[in-house]
């Protein structure tokens, strides 16, 4: 699984990085995707992270 977030639509909240901050981190008032490919083990915190997105900014590619 692949994972990316619309830096357009993303607000900042950083909900994304307290659920999955292996995947995921702020890089000033925008979230980032530190890895692309999401492993095994961290695509159910991942999916977590896009639930808790307010603006749903995170986007999967499988």
């Amino acid at each position: 699984m692949r994972v990316r977030i619309d830096e357009e639509s993303c607000v900042g909240d950083g909900a994304c990085v307290e659920v999955c901050p292996e995947i995921f981190e702020m890089v000033g008032d925008i979230a980032r995707v530190k890895m692309d490919d999401v492993p095994d083990e961290l695509q159910a915190a991942c999916r977590q992270a896009a639930e808790e997105c307010v603006v749903e900014a995170i986007i999967f590619e499988e």
